[in-house]
């Protein structure tokens, strides 16, 4: 079902475009097949939505995401193996995108653990820095937007990003592989 309230397709998918398409793009290395898996997988949740609940979107929505990286790269391999031109050390190297896929959970990247790490570690920062990256990445103004309201330059607000982003970075190393990390913080 269709969320109640705000939930808007078009807010949603220029919202969530470049994450997903840069996470695709990550592991199946075309950009032309990462706007078609980010475009049909935002699609697919949005008329999966349409008739079911979904309690995790953005869970969901890296789910489809994996499953036709996965499919694009099992074709990428039949292909290059028909052809006979690919070495060893490539196939080798799509394997591994793949299992790098297979293996990633998306129901625990958003789990209690990582959400009380993030929790965590944010209210380690200073004051300001926590108030900034919250801004940013919670109620998703502009750089510009957090600036004039805090009567900060762009370049300060930058700043308390990138320390808070570095500090839930290495926070999270052994939660999330730096594809997910991008994924979730890096394009808003």
């Amino acid at each position: 079902m269709i969320p109640s309230g705000p939930f808007n397709f078009n807010e949603f998918y220029s919202t969530h475009y470049r994450r997903t398409f840069l996470f695709a793009k990550s592991y199946v290395h075309d950009g032309w097949a990462a706007e078609d898996i980010a475009s049909e997988a935002l699609i697919n949740l949005w008329e999966t939505m349409k008739e079911h609940e979904i309690l995790q979107p953005l869970a969901f929505l890296l789910g489809i995401v994996k499953n036709k990286a996965i499919d694009y790269l099992r074709r990428e391999i039949a292909r290059e193996e028909a052809l006979a031109t690919m070495s060893d050390i490539g196939i080798r190297e799509l394997n591994t995108r793949i299992s790098t896929l297979e293996a990633c959970e998306p129901e625990k990247i958003y789990s209690r653990d990582v959400e009380d790490i993030i929790e965590s570690t944010l209210n380690s920062l200073p004051a300001k820095t926590r108030e900034i990256f919250r801004m940013s990445r919670y109620q998703n103004m502009t750089k510009s937007a957090i600036a004039e309201q805090l009567n900060l330059s762009s370049k300060g607000v930058e700043y308390h990003i990138l320390k808070a982003l570095s500090a839930l970075r290495t926070r999270l190393k052994d939660y999330l592989p730096l594809p997910l990390f991008y994924f979730m913080f890096f394009y808003r």
